[in-house]
């Protein structure tokens, strides 16, 4: 159940039932990978599922791609009337997140 871009696996992690899809964000990530990673997360809510978690541990440099990624996942999760949550960011993209107006919900 994933897909591929042009590096690395867009994935979701099997979870238990009672618990919400996990989107593993890939690095590196660039701009040309947000559409896709925004299509995989339409699709977990267009499958029932009313809020995914998205796994922001393969991060390990704060860039505006990875921004523009929270940014537009967290939009594509307003659209679609579902929740995304990020978990595993690292001390530098929480500190550019806060900066940028996108801190914690």
């Amino acid at each position: 159940m994933s897909s591929a871009p042009r590096r690395g696996l867009i994935g979701v992690e099997a979870t238990d039932p009672a618990e919400h899809p996990v989107l593993v964000v890939p690095a590196p990530l660039t701009f040309a990978d947000v559409p896709l990673l925004c299509e995989r997360l339409r699709a977990l809510y267009g499958a029932g599922v009313d809020e995914v978690v998205c796994d922001l541990a393969a991060l390990k440099r704060a860039d505006l791609a990875t921004v523009e990624a929270v940014a537009r996942l967290r939009l594509t999760a307003r659209r679609a009337g579902g929740r995304v949550r990020m978990r595993n960011a690292g001390a530098g993209l929480v500190a550019l997140l806060e900066l940028a107006g996108l801190g914690a919900d």
